[in-house]
């Protein structure tokens, strides 16, 4: 009687892709607690490890053991405001100092109304007539003008914020081979104070020239007055908190500010 062949079992050679899917997701749950604890926050540490034992030993989880993370980012909240309101407070108070300390050095020109020291959105701003700094149609600053903008420059040297030096001109006409248009009077005027600045001591890349013509005057040019009032250099030492400067721009002079 022939012998029957013993039937061969086949070896299942896929049985480590068990082995290696348990490592794997051993090796994620690793990870995902290594994350969850890198940055320690008592409250959300409680708040995973009550998750995990509600999930894994069937425990049920107190209400009272899990502290509210709304009323932890409120507190937080009005941390960052309180600290963001004092921070604003002081800016505040360095540039009312500022202003004083301008109107200190240039009193003698703020008494016979030549000088203003102003308080507006954008930050300190003081403006000078024209015919305090420059002779009529020039650029270049005269004697008395020098040393009282110096007086200004060491009262600026310190304090680490943008400066715009804007001239401003009438609207009557200028044309020679010097000064083509008012755009050009205007520049030249702003960058002879940004000049004298950089000369004693303050930082370039934190002053601006800006030429504006005839386009934004504080009073009529229909009369003498008002066009020698129009004919000016604004200084603007810039808030701190300044966010966006918008481009359009008001006709309307600032108040005054008041200093003590």
């Amino acid at each position: 009687m022939a012998r029957r062949a013993r039937h061969r079992e086949h070896e299942n050679h896929d049985r480590w892709l068990i082995s290696y899917a348990d490592f794997i997701t051993l090796l994620f749950a690793f990870f995902v607690v290594m994350y969850a604890i890198s940055s320690v926050n008592e409250n959300k540490y409680k708040i995973f490890s009550a998750a995990l034992t509600s999930a894994f030993g069937n425990q049920v989880v107190k209400a009272d053991a899990i502290v509210s993370v709304s009323k932890q980012d409120s507190l937080l909240k009005s941390l960052v405001d309180r600290r963001n309101a004092k921070l604003v407070e002081q800016q505040q108070k360095a540039m009312q100092d500022i202003a004083k300390k301008i109107n200190q050095v240039m009193h003698a020109l703020v008494k016979n109304g030549q000088v203003s020291v102003l308080q507006t959105n954008r930050g300190v701003a003081v403006e000078i007539n024209a015919s305090a700094l420059f002779n009529q149609g020039d650029a270049t600053l005269q004697g008395d003008a020098i040393n009282t903008l110096i007086a200004v420059a060491k009262v600026l040297e310190p304090v680490d914020l943008a400066i715009e030096v804007e001239g401003h001109t009438d609207d009557i006409p200028i044309s020679n081979l010097q000064f083509p248009s008012n755009w050009e009077l205007s520049s030249a005027r702003a960058s002879s104070v940004v000049r004298l600045f950089i000369g004693h001591g303050l930082m370039p890349k934190y002053l601006k020239a800006i030429g504006s013509a005839a386009n934004y005057p504080v009073m009529s040019n229909d009369t003498v007055g008002g066009r020698a009032r129009n004919r000016r250099i604004t200084v603007t030492i810039l808030s701190p908190t300044l966010e966006e400067v918008t481009l359009e721009r008001t006709t309307q002079a600032p108040e005054e500010l008041a200093i003590k």
